[in-house]
């Protein structure tokens, strides 16, 4: 018999609550704290192979839900990398199912969470998909007490004590609430957890950033437009037959769209911004006329004095990558300070050229400020590259089933890094979140006709510790489950 006949209610039961723990529409960050008590239940319960093709089962349906539920197509390529996800997130459950008995207690409790750090860390590492699909951590963006553990140990940190909470709760469970035996690693953990939540509200409480703010307004091209500028150009159905389109019927479609953004973007420097950011894409235009664009964009900075981040698709002739995905910063002078490319294209999706991968920064008189766009959000290291940035720019390009979580998982950059970070988000849900991951606002591109965010954040970020010291405690989780290990290994051999 494959399964124990009481061991698979228990698979069944946190199956069930693992699509719940996904980042996803209909995620319950609840639901991350709870799912693997019963998932570690059953692999405890049931044989070692029976239980690590159980654990892999139920993380590739929870793979294909979660692509399901965010609108993405479940059996193209990006399945096959949730196979591969799903192979190594069954990893912590088969190492304590296989250390547990012999290191009992506390110390026993710490396997799987090590180690569910260490699966995380490799696939945010090696992945082409970053942290987009891989962290737990993410779903507790809302607890602002918690997530500034982040600010320490990068999401990583949340990871652990969710992974944590799991085995404590099921070290009570399996002892049947005999004090003796559960006081010590109860004790401990809820030590830990309550250290963490009460110094994650000291931080919020005491160490808010400066009063002084900046007024940034993100913009969007309003629908009307766009859909009037899309009808002119249906004729050519992707990019390659785009570029080489009659310039005289391409030019001035795509004009429509670049002058409604120049039109919200003085109206809202009227209003009082000093920064107005552009949504990744938010305008395409030909490689030819790209310079003729840009001298449009610096005048309007230097009429209304203010920053312009310009999000622009340029579309080239270069096979087989037909464009650039490019972030233009203009000062008020009307000077060009970067030309950034979007460093990490979506796989599958996003037919451009990467770019270098070094994230630009300038300091101004509201702040340093620095850029990447969309998905370059989802690879931590990436967003630390550049040291005391007070303002990171993101403009994106989402759609409306991942829009709103997308915008969400960025908030944990903003803890981890500690600054303000601006997504202007075409099709999705643009957002602000100040150092402390607070939202400071949001607007969703489906409920209104034309996205504009107006939003006043902190001129100065705060300085963070994971800023300085990386993933060391990721690299500590890891040696910290090679010593369990051995230690378990020698407690065999004594056995023998």
């Amino acid at each position: 018999m494959l399964l124990k006949s009481k061991s698979w209610p228990w698979l069944l039961v946190g199956t069930a609550g693992s699509l719940l723990a996904y980042h996803g529409r209909w995620g319950m960050p609840l639901a991350a704290w709870v799912f693997a008590i019963f998932l570690l239940r059953f692999t405890r319960s049931t044989r070692v192979l029976s239980g690590a093709v159980g654990i892999w089962v139920a993380y590739v349906l929870g793979g294909a839900f979660y692509l399901a539920e965010s609108g993405i197509e479940v059996f193209t390529p990006m399945f096959a990398l949730i196979l591969v996800y799903s192979t190594l997130l069954a990893v912590p459950y088969l190492l304590d199912r296989l250390l547990i008995a012999r290191l009992p207690g506390l110390v026993g409790a710490l396997v799987f969470p090590t180690a569910m750090v260490g699966a995380e860390y490799v696939l945010g590492a090696l992945s082409p998909m970053g942290v987009a699909l891989s962290s737990l951590g993410t779903t507790q963006h809302a607890n602002l007490p918690l997530i500034q553990l982040a600010s320490i140990t990068g999401t990583y940190g949340i990871t652990f004590i969710l992974a944590w909470f799991s085995t404590t709760v099921l070290h009570i469970w399996e002892r049947r609430l005999h004090w003796p035996d559960i006081r010590l690693a109860t004790t401990v953990h809820a030590a830990v957890l309550a250290l963490v939540l009460v110094g994650g509200t000291v931080r919020i409480a005491f160490f808010a950033p400066d009063a002084q703010t900046v007024r940034v307004a993100t913009v969007s091209p309003a629908k009307a437009v766009d859909d009037r500028s899309n009808g002119l150009l249906t004729q050519y159905d992707d990019l390659e037959r785009l570029t080489a389109g009659d310039p005289a019927v391409v030019r001035p479609a795509l004009a429509l769209v670049s002058n409604d953004l120049l039109k919200s973007t003085e109206r809202e420097a009227a209003a009082g911004a000093q920064i107005v950011v552009w949504p990744e894409a938010g305008t395409l235009v030909r490689e030819a006329d790209r310079d003729a664009l840009l001298l449009q964009i610096a005048a309007v900075a230097r009429q209304t004095g203010i920053y312009i981040n310009a999000g622009l698709l340029v579309l080239t002739q270069k096979a087989p990558y037909y464009a650039r995905n490019q972030a233009v910063l203009i000062d008020p002078r009307g000077k060009a300070l970067w030309t950034y490319d979007k460093s990490k294209p979506v796989p599958g999706m996003d037919m451009i050229e990467p770019g270098d991968g070094k994230v630009p920064v300038v300091d101004s008189p509201v702040g340093r400020i620095a850029n990447v766009i969309c998905f370059d959000a989802d690879f931590p290291s990436l967003m630390r590259q550049q040291p005391n940035v007070d303002l990171m720019l993101v403009p994106s390009n989402d759609w409306q089933e991942f829009g709103r979580t997308h915008t969400e998982k960025a908030a944990l950059r903003a803890v981890e890094n500690g600054y303000s970070l601006i997504r202007a988000d075409s099709r999705g849900q643009a957002g602000a979140f100040d150092p402390l991951g607070r939202s400071v606002g949001s607007v969703d591109y489906f409920t209104a006709e034309q996205q504009t965010m107006v939003v006043s954040v902190p001129t100065h970020g705060l300085r963070t510790l994971y800023t300085r010291i990386g993933d060391v405690f990721t690299w500590l989780c890891l040696a910290g489950l090679v010593l369990l290990t051995l230690t378990a290994l020698r407690r065999r051999d004594r056995e023998r």
